[in-house]
């Protein structure tokens, strides 16, 4: 990475059920979590529309990106680069899954004359991008990728890049998801993926399935002697990242977390950083007990038993698949920013039959801010992880 094309991260937003906007999510993260759905049940669309209809006109998992993205873009100040400079690059597991499953009940039950004209626009996955770049005057690089619950964090990764290489001077980049709909319950709860006792218990030892959530978060990142030259507000930086493939199974981890040390791995070389540079870590941590064991090996493989601090804050928000890694670096800069590191929500046993690793339990714990680790493991066997930095 050439020194004068740093990525600093000059922007938040982010809706989640632990909260709306970075202040209420911080605040979210470090309140004992509610049991059942993680639905943003606040949520109010029509803050971020300019007339009912538009809002009617758009799914959900992009009424929530437009929003996390509108919270990221007024916090970053006045861009400093012109349209063509400026791209959009997010993330989602699924796309529009409420509105094809209300299309097709129309069809059913009234006909294909009545099925939506907006259909389509509505539930293809890459809305979320053309949305907001056609919002926010964006006439840069436009992408969505979907790479199951790595999504979030491999479009942060692909956008640090795109400024890396010169390609961009600012990109929006984050995940957005809502697919808590009848049939996508249904099929996660018959892959049996989710928690039959409504609690979300990363690493601990009566762990049974994750909690399904919708949500969305969003980063402006900005090339770094930019953002310094017009003072804008640094949240952070973002250091390394990687990507990579376990090519092992649909679903199921690689045996012994194999992959995702590897992705580990690259991302700390990204950085120009050795394992012991890294002081915390934000698991992907679902709390289901194959992802739990394989991350716990890879971590304990990298890091020892007395490594960085690791925590996953799904004990709180619950899975928000293709949002959840932007959700969670979110949730790094903002540990940075505040000096602590919220305690794994959930994990009142942690599983003696794991690998041994510095979990954060109890109480949320205080550290010096330094590069810090974001995990995202996604069905398919899609690694992602990136390396942050306090400003």
């Amino acid at each position: 990475m050439s020194p004068d094309r740093r990525v600093a991260v000059v922007g938040l937003g982010v809706v989640s059920s632990a909260g709306i906007g970075i202040d209420d999510f911080w605040t979210g993260l470090n309140t004992e979590p509610p049991q059942g759905e993680r639905r943003v049940a606040d949520f109010d669309p029509s803050l971020y529309f300019d007339n009912p209809k538009e809002a009617r006109r758009t799914d959900r998992s992009v009424q929530l990106a437009l929003a996390s993205a509108a919270q990221a873009i007024a916090s970053a100040g006045e861009l400093a680069a012109g349209p063509d400079r400026c791209g959009v690059i997010f993330g989602t597991g699924v796309g529009g899954l409420q509105t094809f499953e209300d299309q097709v009940l129309v069809l059913d039950r009234k006909g294909a004359r009545r099925v939506s004209p907006f259909m389509i626009p509505m539930m293809m996955p890459n809305a979320p991008a053309a949305a907001i770049s056609m919002r926010h005057g964006l006439a840069g690089p436009c992408e969505v990728l979907t790479t199951a619950c790595a999504a979030g964090t491999h479009a942060i990764g692909y956008a640090t890049r795109l400024i890396r290489c010169g390609a961009a001077d600012v990109i929006v980049a984050g995940g957005c998801e809502s697919v808590m709909t009848p049939v996508g319950t249904a099929g996660f709860v018959n892959m049996t993926a989710l928690s039959t006792s409504g609690v979300s218990m990363p690493f601990d030892k009566h762990r049974d399935g994750f909690m399904m959530a919708e949500g969305a978060a969003t980063l402006v990142l900005e090339e770094w002697g930019s953002a310094v030259a017009r003072g804008a507000e640094v949240f952070g930086e973002v250091l390394g990242t990687a990507s990579n493939a376990d090519a092992h199974h649909i679903t199921a981890p690689a045996p012994g977390g194999a992959g995702a040390l590897r992705c580990m791995q690259l991302a700390i070389e990204d950085a120009d950083l050795t394992p012991d540079d890294i002081v915390h870590v934000n698991a992907h941590g679902t709390s289901t007990p194959l992802n739990d064991a394989a991350e716990a090996e890879a971590l304990h493989r990298l890091f020892g038993p007395h490594g960085p601090l690791v925590t996953s804050t799904k004990g709180v928000t619950g899975h928000a698949l293709g949002a959840a890694g932007a959700l969670e670096a979110t949730a790094v800069l903002l540990a940075m920013r505040h000096r602590k590191i919220p305690a794994t929500a959930g994990c009142t046993t942690p599983d003696p039959d794991l690998a041994e690793f510095r979990l954060v339990t109890g109480p949320a714990a205080d550290w010096e801010p330094g590069p810090s680790l974001s995990n995202s493991f996604g069905f398919g066997g899609h690694n992602g992880c990136i390396v942050l930095g306090p400003a």
